[in-house]
Parts: C-alpha cells; sequence; structure tokens
C-alpha cells in the first residue's frame, strides 16, 4: 500500500499504477479506511490498480472548516419553506473533486465505484464525465428520487443525533457509534464489534469532523435526485445492494439499475447498510468479476 497525498484529495493505492484505475468513494462522514485492506487488495491482486480516496471534509482530505457551524433541523425547515440559504457544497462538486484528482495523477479513465452517499458520487461521475469512466458501481446506494421508500425513522435519529464529544467522553461517543453500527449492519452475520471498534478509534485518529458530515448531509440534500443525470450513462454498471439495508432499502438499489442502461443489479441476502468483513470477499468478486466484463466490452 501507497499513502500519497495529491491535489485536493487524500488516497493512498494498491497495485501499480500501470493497471487499469479504481477509484473507491466512501460514504457520509467515511473515511478512506471503510474500505479495508483486504478488500483493495483482492481486487488489486486482480490486475488493478486501487485507489481509495477520503471525500473532502472527512478523514485527511481538505476540511471546509470557514464555513459557519449547520443548524441541520433549522436547515430543514428552510427546504421545506423554500428559503434561500448558504450551501457549503453540492455532490456535483464532490464528483468534480474525483476528476481533479485523476487529472493530477494524469489518469485519463478508471473505474469508478462508491459507497451510500460515495455510490451518489460515483453515479455523477459517471453521468458528467462519460469520457473519464471506464465501469460504475454503486454498494448500498440511492438516486435520490423523492418518491422512494424512507429511511427507518430510528436510523434517521440516529444518524442525525451529535452524539457524545469522544473528546469529552470517549466510552460514550464509541457506545453510540457501535450501536449505529449495530442497528445497520447485517442480520445474517454475527456483528463484528471488534472491527467497528477498531474503525471507529482509527477514524477518531484520523480527523473527527461533525461539521464535516453535517456539511456532507447537506450536499446531498441540495443536490437531490440525480435519475435526470444517470438516465445518460453508458458505462458498464453494476449496482450491489443488501436485502434489508435500513437507510437505503432495497428499492433505492433498484431505482439505480432501472434509470442506467443495462444495469445489473446484485442484491445480497441479510447485508444492511454496512459491509462486513465478512461478505468483503464476495463483494470484491462481484466487482472483479464486472471490471473483467467491463474491460472485454471496451476491447
Amino acid at each position: 500500500m501507497t499513502t500519497t497525498s495529491v491535489g485536493s484529495l487524500f488516497y493512498d493505492s494498491f497495485g501499480t499504477p500501470e493497471n487499469p484505475a479504481i477509484v473507491l468513494i466512501p460514504g457520509l462522514g467515511g473515511h478512506n479506511i471503510s474500505w479495508t485492506r483486504d478488500f483493495c487488495q483482492q481486487i488489486s491482486d486482480a490486475g488493478f490498480y486501487v485507489l481509495r480516496v477520503d471525500n473532502r471534509d472527512a478523514g485527511l482530505s481538505p476540511h471546509m472548516d470557514n464555513f459557519l457551524p449547520i443548524n441541520l433541523n433549522a436547515l430543514i425547515q428552510k427546504m421545506q419553506n423554500g428559503e434561500q440559504f448558504a450551501i457549503p457544497y453540492t455532490l456535483m462538486d464532490m464528483a468534480n473533486d474525483i476528476i481533479q484528482l485523476l487529472d493530477s495523477l494524469s489518469i485519463d479513465k478508471a473505474h469508478i465505484i462508491g459507497r451510500s452517499m460515495g455510490g451518489m458520487i460515483a453515479q455523477l461521475v459517471a453521468a458528467k464525465y462519460p469520457d473519464r469512466a471506464l465501469s460504475l458501481c454503486t454498494i448500498m446506494s440511492s438516486t435520490g428520487n423523492p418518491a422512494l421508500p424512507q429511511s427507518e425513522p430510528d436510523v434517521m435519529q440516529m444518524l442525525m443525533s451529535s452524539g457524545a464529544d469522544p473528546k469529552e467522553n470517549l466510552e460514550a461517543y464509541l457506545a453510540g457509534q457501535l450501536a449505529f453500527y449495530r442497528r445497520i449492519s447485517s442480520t445474517s452475520y454475527p456483528f463484528d464489534e471488534n472491527y467497528y471498534r477498531e474503525y471507529i478509534q482509527q477514524s477518531l485518529a484520523r480527523n473527527y469532523s461533525p461539521e464535516g458530515t453535517k456539511r456532507q448531509i447537506v450536499a446531498v440534500a441540495v443536490t437531490g435526485d440525480l435519475r435526470p443525470y444517470i438516465q445518460h450513462i453508458e458505462a458498464p454498471t453494476l449496482v450491489i445492494h443488501g436485502s434489508i439495508d435500513p437507510l437505503f432499502p432495497l428499492a433505492a438499489g433498484r431505482d439505480i439499475a432501472d434509470n442506467i442502461v443495462n444495469a445489473r443489479l446484485e442484491i445480497i441476502e441479510g447485508m444492511g447498510h454496512e459491509t462486513p468483513p465478512i461478505i468483503n470477499p464476495q463483494i470484491a468478486a462481484l466487482i472483479v468479476d464486472h471490471l473483467n466484463k467491463a474491460t472485454e466490452q471496451a476491447i
């Protein structure tokens, strides 16, 4: 693994730059380490150059801390009332970040893969920059279609809650985070508390940015429905979604596949809105198969 910071986004890499490039985009508030080393290594061993990035306002990438603190409840009320408010950035800007990173590395084309919010960013990259996307893969993501089933209320409440400050009460913070991951995770497999505890602690050591996560929430909200964009995607597309996802219900994954020509939907039974280590090999195998087929189509 090589760790580098080029251009605006932080990233690290697996494999050799001579191989076809893959960009892995994390979800809301997530760090690039949400894509585990074993997962990245499995894909790079199949002959790919894997870049896992930190989005803006997360991890070791730049944070927009000059923006005023956000009151999410007040902002939601303004949106419902049709009032104007300051927007830090949109998902379109975050998609542009990915292209700028590729430009800085002199990579003309790449396979674009994203999870959750990162899957929405990936869709926009493939839609707005069709000549740069070799293929597209979304994992537990959505189109933002307002007609889709809503997230489970308790999950949204946990997501929007600020929770304990880890600088003041680390154990309370860890307990709250673990409760959230347990709630959204896969029920067909034992909950790997040690893995999630380690991920949370590693993320804290890299950067703790609740305001950055709020700004990302705003970006998702103001970007809205992606369907007008993604209907023009021609890149080979794989949609991976869990059957019991409580944040983006399965209908969200189906909606992506229904709005992209020839997209393939793979449903993982018992998977929620998380990819625990036990199912990472299955997901990586699906992705490698998808990438190989996309490469064959391009020849």
